[in-house]
Protein backbone atom coordinates (compact mmCIF):
# COMPACT_ATOMS: atom_id res chain seq x y z
CA UNK A 1 0.00 0.00 0.00
CA UNK A 2 1.40 4.00 -0.51
CA UNK A 3 0.04 7.02 0.32
CA UNK A 4 -0.92 10.07 -1.57
CA UNK A 5 -0.28 12.43 0.97
CA UNK A 6 1.89 9.68 3.48
CA UNK A 7 2.54 13.01 5.94
CA UNK A 8 -1.21 12.76 6.98
CA UNK A 9 -0.74 9.55 8.69
CA UNK A 10 1.21 11.82 11.54
CA UNK A 11 -2.65 12.83 12.30
CA UNK A 12 -2.77 9.37 13.68
CA UNK A 13 -0.89 10.35 16.80
CA UNK A 14 -3.61 12.64 17.59
CA UNK A 15 -5.80 9.22 18.55
CA UNK A 16 -3.83 8.43 21.56
CA UNK A 17 -3.76 12.14 22.87
CA UNK A 18 -7.84 12.41 22.02
CA UNK A 19 -8.18 8.81 24.11
CA UNK A 20 -5.98 10.30 27.32
CA UNK A 21 -7.90 13.61 27.47
CA UNK A 22 -11.36 11.30 27.37
CA UNK A 23 -9.90 8.70 29.77
CA UNK A 24 -9.56 11.94 32.39
CA UNK A 25 -12.91 13.35 31.52
CA UNK A 26 -14.59 10.09 32.50
CA UNK A 27 -12.49 9.47 35.37
CA UNK A 28 -13.46 13.22 36.41
CA UNK A 29 -16.99 12.44 35.61
CA UNK A 30 -17.14 9.15 37.86
CA UNK A 31 -15.12 10.89 40.80
CA UNK A 32 -18.25 13.70 40.26
CA UNK A 33 -21.08 11.14 40.67
CA UNK A 34 -19.38 9.54 43.36
CA UNK A 35 -19.52 12.41 45.53
CA UNK A 36 -22.94 13.78 44.47
CA UNK A 37 -23.91 10.13 45.53
CA UNK A 38 -22.37 10.35 49.07
CA UNK A 39 -24.45 13.66 48.86
CA UNK A 40 -27.55 11.47 48.28
CA UNK A 41 -28.32 13.80 44.93
CA UNK A 42 -27.29 10.79 42.86
CA UNK A 43 -28.83 7.57 43.54
CA UNK A 44 -28.79 3.91 41.65
CA UNK A 45 -25.33 3.99 40.96
CA UNK A 46 -25.17 0.27 41.37
CA UNK A 47 -27.05 -0.44 38.61
CA UNK A 48 -24.85 1.34 36.44
CA UNK A 49 -23.68 -0.42 33.34
CA UNK A 50 -20.24 -2.45 33.65
CA UNK A 51 -16.92 -1.74 32.58
CA UNK A 52 -16.60 -3.69 29.62
CA UNK A 53 -20.10 -2.53 28.44
CA UNK A 54 -19.42 0.54 28.70
CA UNK A 55 -16.30 0.16 27.04
CA UNK A 56 -17.10 -1.16 23.57
CA UNK A 57 -19.08 1.70 22.13
CA UNK A 58 -16.16 3.68 23.03
CA UNK A 59 -13.75 1.15 21.28
CA UNK A 60 -15.98 1.07 18.24
CA UNK A 61 -16.20 5.13 18.14
CA UNK A 62 -12.01 5.50 18.67
CA UNK A 63 -11.67 2.25 15.89
CA UNK A 64 -13.72 4.40 13.05
CA UNK A 65 -11.87 7.64 14.00
CA UNK A 66 -8.43 5.85 13.40
CA UNK A 67 -9.57 4.95 10.20
CA UNK A 68 -10.67 8.27 9.41
CA UNK A 69 -7.05 9.63 10.65
CA UNK A 70 -6.05 6.88 8.59
CA UNK A 71 -7.41 7.42 5.09
CA UNK A 72 -6.55 11.27 5.42
CA UNK A 73 -3.23 10.05 3.55
CA UNK A 74 -5.13 9.21 0.90
CA UNK A 75 -3.87 5.53 0.44
CA UNK A 76 -3.79 3.59 -2.35
CA UNK A 77 -3.41 -0.15 -3.41
CA UNK A 78 -3.62 -2.68 -6.44
CA UNK A 79 -6.61 -4.32 -6.88
CA UNK A 80 -7.30 -6.66 -9.71
CA UNK A 81 -10.03 -5.12 -12.02
CA UNK A 82 -11.89 -7.40 -14.01
CA UNK A 83 -13.23 -6.40 -17.44
CA UNK A 84 -13.67 -7.54 -20.90
CA UNK A 85 -10.72 -7.46 -22.96
CA UNK A 86 -9.96 -8.85 -26.74
CA UNK A 87 -9.86 -8.37 -30.46
CA UNK A 88 -12.29 -9.00 -32.77
CA UNK A 89 -11.53 -9.25 -36.35
CA UNK A 90 -14.43 -8.70 -38.71
CA UNK A 91 -14.11 -10.75 -41.79
CA UNK A 92 -16.20 -9.44 -44.85
CA UNK A 93 -16.99 -11.45 -47.48
CA UNK A 94 -17.13 -8.96 -50.73
CA UNK A 95 -17.03 -11.06 -53.21
CA UNK A 96 -19.81 -10.17 -56.17
CA UNK A 97 -22.34 -12.27 -54.98
CA UNK A 98 -22.71 -10.35 -52.06
CA UNK A 99 -24.10 -7.51 -54.27
CA UNK A 100 -27.65 -9.47 -54.56
CA UNK A 101 -30.61 -8.50 -53.80
CA UNK A 102 -32.00 -11.39 -51.69
CA UNK A 103 -31.65 -9.31 -48.65
CA UNK A 104 -32.90 -5.53 -49.05
CA UNK A 105 -31.12 -3.64 -50.38
CA UNK A 106 -28.00 -5.98 -50.70
CA UNK A 107 -26.13 -8.64 -48.51
CA UNK A 108 -23.68 -6.56 -48.78
CA UNK A 109 -25.69 -3.51 -46.77
CA UNK A 110 -27.13 -6.53 -44.41
CA UNK A 111 -23.24 -7.57 -43.51
CA UNK A 112 -22.66 -4.14 -42.90
CA UNK A 113 -25.65 -3.08 -40.74
CA UNK A 114 -24.87 -6.16 -38.37
CA UNK A 115 -21.33 -5.34 -38.18
CA UNK A 116 -21.97 -1.80 -37.05
CA UNK A 117 -24.85 -2.77 -34.65
CA UNK A 118 -21.41 -5.18 -33.15
CA UNK A 119 -19.27 -2.81 -33.14
CA UNK A 120 -21.48 -0.38 -31.23
CA UNK A 121 -22.33 -3.43 -28.71
CA UNK A 122 -18.83 -3.66 -27.68
CA UNK A 123 -16.76 -2.23 -24.77
CA UNK A 124 -14.13 0.37 -25.23
CA UNK A 125 -11.67 -2.24 -23.98
CA UNK A 126 -12.32 -4.77 -27.11
CA UNK A 127 -10.21 -3.66 -30.14
CA UNK A 128 -11.79 -4.45 -33.12
CA UNK A 129 -10.13 -4.74 -37.03
CA UNK A 130 -11.60 -5.34 -40.52
CA UNK A 131 -10.07 -7.41 -42.99
CA UNK A 132 -12.05 -8.11 -46.37
CA UNK A 133 -11.84 -10.97 -48.51
CA UNK A 134 -12.75 -12.12 -52.32
CA UNK A 135 -10.75 -14.15 -54.18
CA UNK A 136 -7.70 -13.10 -51.83
CA UNK A 137 -7.76 -11.54 -48.59
CA UNK A 138 -6.79 -8.17 -47.02
CA UNK A 139 -6.17 -5.86 -44.16
CA UNK A 140 -8.21 -2.92 -44.37
CA UNK A 141 -8.25 -1.85 -40.51
CA UNK A 142 -5.70 -2.82 -37.87
CA UNK A 143 -7.45 -3.65 -34.70
CA UNK A 144 -8.04 -0.24 -33.01
CA UNK A 145 -10.42 1.08 -30.16
CA UNK A 146 -10.74 3.68 -32.62
CA UNK A 147 -14.95 3.19 -33.54
CA UNK A 148 -15.11 6.11 -35.76
CA UNK A 149 -12.30 4.16 -37.93
CA UNK A 150 -13.93 0.96 -37.98
CA UNK A 151 -17.25 2.23 -39.25
CA UNK A 152 -15.56 4.38 -42.08
CA UNK A 153 -13.64 1.16 -42.70
CA UNK A 154 -16.84 -0.67 -43.35
CA UNK A 155 -18.68 2.19 -45.09
CA UNK A 156 -15.75 2.02 -48.01
CA UNK A 157 -16.32 -1.64 -48.93
CA UNK A 158 -17.58 -2.69 -52.38
CA UNK A 159 -18.34 -6.17 -53.85
CA UNK A 160 -15.74 -7.33 -56.07
CA UNK A 161 -14.62 -10.97 -57.47
CA UNK A 162 -14.99 -14.42 -56.33
CA UNK A 163 -14.76 -15.91 -52.89
CA UNK A 164 -12.04 -17.63 -50.86
CA UNK A 165 -13.83 -17.87 -47.26
CA UNK A 166 -10.53 -20.02 -46.20
CA UNK A 167 -8.49 -17.12 -47.83
CA UNK A 168 -10.36 -14.52 -45.10
CA UNK A 169 -9.61 -17.40 -42.40
CA UNK A 170 -5.96 -16.54 -42.84
CA UNK A 171 -5.59 -12.89 -43.55
CA UNK A 172 -7.88 -12.61 -40.28
CA UNK A 173 -4.73 -14.74 -38.43
CA UNK A 174 -2.50 -12.33 -39.83
CA UNK A 175 -4.21 -9.25 -38.72
CA UNK A 176 -4.50 -11.25 -35.15
CA UNK A 177 -0.73 -11.37 -35.76
CA UNK A 178 -0.60 -14.58 -36.34
CA UNK A 179 -0.89 -16.69 -32.83
CA UNK A 180 0.94 -19.43 -31.84
CA UNK A 181 -0.63 -23.12 -31.48
CA UNK A 182 -1.87 -23.63 -27.80
CA UNK A 183 -3.08 -26.70 -25.86
CA UNK A 184 -7.02 -28.11 -26.60
CA UNK A 185 -9.91 -26.33 -25.02
CA UNK A 186 -7.39 -23.51 -24.31
CA UNK A 187 -8.82 -19.78 -26.10
CA UNK A 188 -6.72 -16.78 -26.83
CA UNK A 189 -8.70 -13.56 -25.86
CA UNK A 190 -9.05 -13.16 -29.50
CA UNK A 191 -11.80 -14.27 -32.14
CA UNK A 192 -13.30 -13.82 -35.98
CA UNK A 193 -16.83 -12.70 -36.95
CA UNK A 194 -17.42 -13.45 -40.71
CA UNK A 195 -19.66 -12.15 -42.36
CA UNK A 196 -20.49 -14.07 -45.73
CA UNK A 197 -22.99 -15.71 -47.62
CA UNK A 198 -20.72 -18.85 -47.50
CA UNK A 199 -19.94 -19.40 -51.16
CA UNK A 200 -17.06 -20.61 -51.35
CA UNK A 201 -14.98 -20.98 -54.74
CA UNK A 202 -11.56 -20.49 -54.75
CA UNK A 203 -8.89 -22.59 -51.96
CA UNK A 204 -7.87 -22.99 -49.65
CA UNK A 205 -10.18 -25.14 -48.61
CA UNK A 206 -12.19 -23.41 -46.04
CA UNK A 207 -12.61 -26.33 -43.09
CA UNK A 208 -8.70 -26.48 -43.60
CA UNK A 209 -8.30 -22.89 -42.62
CA UNK A 210 -10.93 -23.23 -39.55
CA UNK A 211 -9.20 -26.16 -37.97
CA UNK A 212 -5.45 -24.25 -38.50
CA UNK A 213 -7.63 -21.21 -36.57
CA UNK A 214 -9.02 -23.23 -33.60
CA UNK A 215 -5.36 -24.60 -32.73
CA UNK A 216 -4.62 -21.59 -32.16
CA UNK A 217 -7.20 -21.02 -29.77
CA UNK A 218 -9.06 -18.79 -32.13
CA UNK A 219 -13.18 -19.32 -32.78
CA UNK A 220 -15.15 -18.39 -35.71
CA UNK A 221 -18.16 -16.93 -35.66
CA UNK A 222 -20.09 -17.04 -38.87
CA UNK A 223 -23.01 -14.86 -40.19
CA UNK A 224 -24.99 -15.80 -42.35
CA UNK A 225 -25.99 -13.11 -45.29
CA UNK A 226 -28.29 -14.12 -47.41
CA UNK A 227 -31.34 -16.37 -48.46
CA UNK A 228 -31.53 -20.15 -47.53
CA UNK A 229 -33.63 -20.16 -51.68
CA UNK A 230 -31.65 -18.05 -53.16
CA UNK A 231 -31.67 -15.34 -56.46
CA UNK A 232 -30.39 -14.76 -59.61
CA UNK A 233 -28.27 -11.81 -60.66
CA UNK A 234 -26.44 -9.87 -63.38
CA UNK A 235 -23.15 -10.81 -63.77
CA UNK A 236 -20.48 -9.38 -66.55
CA UNK A 237 -23.66 -9.92 -68.75
CA UNK A 238 -24.94 -13.47 -67.62
CA UNK A 239 -27.54 -14.30 -65.24
CA UNK A 240 -26.05 -16.52 -62.17
CA UNK A 241 -28.17 -18.41 -59.87
CA UNK A 242 -26.55 -17.63 -55.54
CA UNK A 243 -27.64 -18.85 -52.54
CA UNK A 244 -26.50 -18.76 -48.74
CA UNK A 245 -24.63 -22.11 -47.93
CA UNK A 246 -25.61 -22.27 -44.01
CA UNK A 247 -23.93 -25.88 -44.10
CA UNK A 248 -20.76 -24.70 -44.50
CA UNK A 249 -21.04 -21.64 -41.99
CA UNK A 250 -22.22 -23.75 -39.26
CA UNK A 251 -19.51 -26.41 -40.06
CA UNK A 252 -17.06 -23.62 -39.33
CA UNK A 253 -18.63 -22.55 -36.24
CA UNK A 254 -18.65 -25.91 -34.85
CA UNK A 255 -15.44 -27.05 -35.67
CA UNK A 256 -14.23 -24.11 -33.90
CA UNK A 257 -16.28 -23.83 -30.67
CA UNK A 258 -18.33 -21.27 -32.02
CA UNK A 259 -21.77 -20.06 -33.08
CA UNK A 260 -23.42 -19.69 -36.38
CA UNK A 261 -26.08 -16.81 -37.28
CA UNK A 262 -28.58 -15.96 -39.58
CA UNK A 263 -28.52 -12.22 -40.61
CA UNK A 264 -32.16 -12.66 -41.73
CA UNK A 265 -32.83 -13.57 -38.55
CA UNK A 266 -33.51 -10.10 -35.94
CA UNK A 267 -32.85 -12.39 -32.55
CA UNK A 268 -29.84 -13.95 -34.38
CA UNK A 269 -29.04 -10.54 -34.87
CA UNK A 270 -29.42 -9.27 -31.11
CA UNK A 271 -27.41 -12.91 -30.48
CA UNK A 272 -24.51 -11.39 -32.40
CA UNK A 273 -24.02 -8.60 -30.20
CA UNK A 274 -24.49 -10.53 -26.74
CA UNK A 275 -23.50 -13.43 -27.27
CA UNK A 276 -20.17 -13.38 -29.29
CA UNK A 277 -17.92 -14.58 -26.18
CA UNK A 278 -14.67 -12.65 -25.46
CA UNK A 279 -12.54 -13.16 -21.82
CA UNK A 280 -12.79 -11.17 -18.59
CA UNK A 281 -9.44 -10.53 -18.06
CA UNK A 282 -8.23 -8.96 -14.49
CA UNK A 283 -5.53 -6.47 -14.79
CA UNK A 284 -3.75 -5.23 -11.39
CA UNK A 285 -4.66 -1.45 -11.51
CA UNK A 286 -3.13 1.01 -8.33
CA UNK A 287 -6.70 2.68 -7.25
CA UNK A 288 -6.91 5.73 -4.68
CA UNK A 289 -9.38 3.69 -1.54
CA UNK A 290 -9.92 7.18 0.42
CA UNK A 291 -13.40 7.33 0.10
CA UNK A 292 -14.05 3.44 0.84
CA UNK A 293 -12.31 3.70 3.65
CA UNK A 294 -14.38 7.18 4.77
CA UNK A 295 -17.17 5.74 4.31
CA UNK A 296 -16.09 2.65 6.16
CA UNK A 297 -15.52 4.67 9.00
CA UNK A 298 -18.58 6.38 9.19
CA UNK A 299 -20.37 3.23 9.38
CA UNK A 300 -18.09 2.35 12.06
CA UNK A 301 -19.06 6.09 14.07
CA UNK A 302 -22.51 5.67 13.70
CA UNK A 303 -22.79 2.01 14.83
CA UNK A 304 -20.42 3.03 17.84
CA UNK A 305 -22.88 5.90 18.64
CA UNK A 306 -25.79 3.64 17.67
CA UNK A 307 -24.55 1.39 20.90
CA UNK A 308 -24.08 4.14 23.18
CA UNK A 309 -27.44 5.94 22.43
CA UNK A 310 -29.17 2.51 23.27
CA UNK A 311 -26.71 2.01 26.58
CA UNK A 312 -26.17 5.20 27.89
CA UNK A 313 -28.38 7.78 26.04
CA UNK A 314 -25.91 9.62 25.02
CA UNK A 315 -23.08 9.33 22.76
CA UNK A 316 -20.07 8.19 24.26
Amino acid sequence: MTFIWPKMLFSLLLLPVALLLYWRMQRKREKDLLRLGTLGIVSGLEKMPLRRAQALPRIIFFGGLAILLFSTARPEMVVALPRIEGTVILAFDVSASMAADDFAPTRMDAAKRAAKGFVAGQPSTVRIGVVSFSDGGLIVQSPTDDREAILATIDRLVPQSGTSIGQGILVSLSALGNPEPVAGGVFAPALILMLTDGENTTLPDPLEAAQFAIDRGVRIYTVGVGSASGTEMKLEGFLVFTRLDEELLQNIASLTEAEYFNAENEADLTAIYENVDLQFVAHPKKMEITSLLAGLSMIVLLIGAAFSLVWFGRIV
